[in-house]
C-alpha cells in the first residue's frame, strides 16, 4: 500500500528500496550539540523527480534523534541555529523576503504555519518608517497567515500572489504542516526545500502550488509532519486496517505542546537566518 507523504526522504527511500537511482543524490551530516542529523537529497534530473513525485531540488530533512521536538529539553537556541544555518544554506542572505504561514489556526495539527508566522520579527514598516534609526542590518521581512480557502475565500497560492506584486519580494518562505508515512518522523523531523510546496498534497487534499513558477520569485518551503496515514499505525501493530477507516488520519496525543514548541524552534530559525546579526536571546525579546 503506498502512503500518503510530503516528506522526500521517504519518497527516496522507498525508490531506493528497488535499486540505485540516478539522478539523486544524497548527504548526510550532523548538528553537534543538537541531537540532530541532517540529510540533503538532491533531485537532479526529470526522470528522478518524475520517480519521486517530487520536483527537481534540494530537500533537507532535519531528524531529531531522541524522540518528538515537543519532548525536547534545553539547546533550544542552538537547535535553531542548525534549522538557521540549513535555510541559509537554501536561500543565502536575500534583502526582501515575503514568510507566509499556511493552514487553519483553529485545526492544532494544521496551525504550525500561522503559528510560526506570529513569531516572525515583520520589519518591513520599521526599514520604510524608522528613518531616524540604522535598520540596514534588518532584512525587509513581511509576514502573512494566509488561512484557508474555507475562511478567506482564496486560495493561499493567490492571497501569497498578490501580496508578493506589493510587497516585491526575492524569496518567500512558505510554512506548513506536512503528512509524513513512517511513525518515526511524526513530529520529530523537519523539512526545508527549494521547490515550494503545494498546501494539502500530503493528506489527498492538495491546492494550488506555491512555487516559483506561480509566484514568480523562488519559494522555499519549511515543515513538519504533525499527521499520517490510519494505515500506517496499523502496519506498525501487525494488523490491518478496515475499509471504514480508510483515509482516516491521526495525530499525536501531544499535538498541542508539539505544535506549539515546533512553531517556537521554526520562528526562531528563521528569524536568525534572515536576521544573522541578532542573537537568539535578542530575537526572542523582540518577538514575545
Amino acid at each position: 500500500m503506498a502512503y500518503r507523504t510530503d516528506l522526500a526522504l521517504e519518497s527516496e527511500q522507498r525508490v531506493r528500496a528497488s535499486g540505485e537511482v540516478p539522478g539523486i543524490s544524497k548527504r548526510e551530516r550532523s548538528c553537534p550539540g543538537t541531537g540532530f542529523e541532517v540529510t540533503e537529497i538532491t533531485v537532479e534530473t526529470d526522470e528522478a523527480a518524475e520517480l519521486l513525485g517530487k520536483p527537481r531540488g534540494r530537500y533537507i530533512t532535519v531528524k531529531c534523534r531522541s524522540g518528538r521536538l515537543s519532548e525536547l529539553c534545553g539547546s533550544a537556541s542552538a537547535r535553531a541555529e542548525c534549522i538557521a544555518a540549513e535555510l541559509r544554506g537554501l536561500i543565502g542572505v536575500p534583502e526582501r523576503v515575503l514568510v507566509a504561514g499556511l493552514g487553519n489556526m483553529q485545526i492544532t495539527p494544521d496551525s504550525l504555519g500561522p503559528r510560526t508566522a506570529s513569531g516572525i520579527l515583520a520589519t518591513r514598516h520599521i526599514k520604510r518608517l524608522a528613518k531616524d534609526l540604522d535598520t540596514s542590518e534588518l532584512a525587509d521581512v513581511t509576514v502573512i497567515s494566509a488561512g484557508v480557502m474555507g475562511q478567506t475565500g482564496l486560495e493561499s497560492q493567490e492571497l501569497v500572489r498578490a501580496v508578493c506584486r506589493e510587497a516585491e519580494p526575492e524569496l518567500v518562505i512558505a510554512v506548513d504542516a506536512l503528512a509524513c508515512s513512517e511513525l518515526g518522523h511524526l513530529g520529530s523531523t523537519v523539512q526545508l526545500c527549494s521547490t515550494g510546496i503545494s498546501p494539502g498534497s500530503g493528506v489527498a487534499n492538495a491546492r494550488s502550488e506555491l512555487s516559483e513558477k506561480t509566484l514568480g520569485v523562488p519559494t522555499v518551503a519549511i515543515g513538519i509532519p504533525t499527521v499520517t496515514d490510519c494505515a500506517v499505525i496499523a502496519q506498525a501493530s501487525g494488523g490491518q486496517i478496515g475499509q471504514e477507516y480508510a483515509g482516516m488520519i491521526v495525530t499525536p496525543r501531544d499535538i498541542d505542546s508539539l505544535v506549539q514548541r515546533s512553531a517556537g524552534l521554526l520562528s526562531l530559525g528563521i528569524n536568525l537566518a534572515l536576521h544573522p546579526t541578532l542573537t537568539a536571546g535578542e530575537l526572542m525579546m523582540l518577538t514575545s
